[in-house]
């Protein structure tokens, strides 16, 4: 036996569906509008996944060279606040960050694209 229970709804919504339900009840109408709502959520879900399942070598290269950019703004930024600060570090710490920069530079220039690196100095 179906469990029935109590709905309260306005009495404008009630006069949308008596005028647009045709030969099916009030229940059978809700029943289909629902159904097909959530039918047409689940193909639009299953649409956009079918469309592109996988990332590119082109966006994933994309993504790398930003990562080392972004990667390389940070490093030049605290290195760089440091100095500015004051804080007066040991030249092989400094000769060390040199180099990493270098490195990031010739990285980022192999692959055609040309960065700079610059260290302020005081």
């Amino acid at each position: 036996m179906v469990k029935k229970r109590m709905l309260i709804v306005p009495a404008e919504l009630i006069d949308r569906i008596d005028e647009n339900r045709g030969d099916m009840s009030q229940a059978e109408f809700i029943d289909f509008l629902i159904d097909s709502q959530l039918k047409e959520e689940t193909k639009g879900l299953k649409h956009a996944t079918k469309e592109q399942q996988y990332v590119t070598r082109e966006e994933i290269r994309s993504l790398e060279q930003d990562i080392k950019k972004l990667l390389r703004s940070f490093l030049d930024f605290f290195v760089s606040y440091g100095l500015e600060m004051g804080k007066q570090s040991p030249k092989t710490e400094f000769e060390e960050l040199v180099g990493k920069l270098q490195g990031l530079e010739k990285e980022l220039d192999s692959d055609s694209e040309k960065g700079t690196a610059t260290i302020k100095w005081k």
